[in-house]
């Protein structure tokens, strides 16, 4: 007779049990993923435009890039380019006018002008304070009279706003501040007339 052999009855192994967890990790990810595709996309993020000129942007004709002795503007004009004075105006932010034929040479340095009216709310005031900067080629300056509460300016182009908190004035100037398609986008916007506030 065969001796039984201890342990010949096969021990099975216990079952690990699977844990659900990662599997209902898993699934949570994937519905999170899912809801924010359709957040953005119906929000329509994938759809804005990235850089360009932004809509509403109206050409305008100007005269050649001459310069003028003498005043050719009026107090409430806002000139796209043309002729102007022989010495721009500095680029930066400032409280009260600037002369329309010294800002249409830093315009033709390729600066962008923007001229707000004077009862313009004192938050949006602050918001072109911050957009005007001398080194980005950016004047900002209250002209009193003028139709729009807010004109961004670049040569041979305008884009009336009615405030300075629209997206697309900042799309202007990031599009058009230094743009090659200025006269002398080279030229200097500092070193000229006006005290920048």
């Amino acid at each position: 007779m065969k001796k039984e052999q201890k342990g010949t009855a096969a021990k099975k192994a216990p079952e690990r049990s699977s844990s659900p967890w990662p599997k209902r990790l898993m699934m949570v990810a994937g519905l999170v993923a899912f809801v924010l595709l359709v957040a953005v996309v119906s929000t329509g993020t994938l759809n804005e435009p990235i850089g360009g000129v932004p809509d509403g942007t109206e050409e305008v004709a100007v005269g050649a890039p001459r310069h003028v002795e003498g005043q050719l503007y009026t107090q409430e004009e806002v000139p796209a380019g043309g002729e102007h004075a022989p010495i721009w105006a500095n680029c930066g932010f400032y409280t009260e006018p600037v002369a329309a034929e010294n800002a249409v040479h830093s315009l033709e340095h390729g600066a962008v002008w923007i001229t707000y009216r004077s009862d313009l709310a004192s938050d949006q005031i602050e918001i072109l304070r911050g957009l005007a900067r001398p080194r980005e080629k950016v004047l900002a300056s209250p002209v009193p009279d003028q139709g729009p509460p807010v004109i961004a300016t670049a040569w041979g182009t305008q884009l009336q706003l009615d405030g300075a908190d629209d997206s697309r004035l900042g799309q202007f100037v990031v599009e058009l501040a230094g743009s090659l398609t200025a006269p002398e986008p080279g030229g200097a916007c500092s070193g000229g007339v006006g005290l920048p506030a």
